[in-house]
């Protein structure tokens, strides 16, 4: 799985010093993907919903996302942007497939 697109989500916290960001990926995705997320923070994965839905929380980086689709969102507090490198170095190492 890839990331082709980084985009600014329209849904801001900016108030509160939380910006978003939609990660475009090149697949939807599935179970084995959403698992290997798990260490990027506190996990919790709802996969018995008819749309399974999975956050992971840390300190200063929430994820969220749903099951068959191509995009997650990430939202970071302002002064801990680096969080999202984190989250594209985790992707493209490969270690999510």
């Amino acid at each position: 799985m890839k990331i082709i697109d980084k985009i600014a989500s329209r849904e801001r916290c900016a108030e509160a010093g939380w910006y978003a960001w939609d990660f475009i990926l090149d697949q939807p995705m599935d179970d084995a993907f959403i698992l290997s997320l798990r260490p990027l923070g506190s996990f919790v994965y709802l996969s018995m919903l008819s749309k399974p839905f999975f956050k992971i929380e840390s300190d200063y980086r929430l994820i969220k996302g749903l099951r068959g689709d191509n995009f997650f969102r990430v939202a970071v507090h302002d002064a801990y942007r680096d969080k999202l490198a984190e989250v594209e170095a985790l992707v493209s190492q490969g270690k999510t497939e």
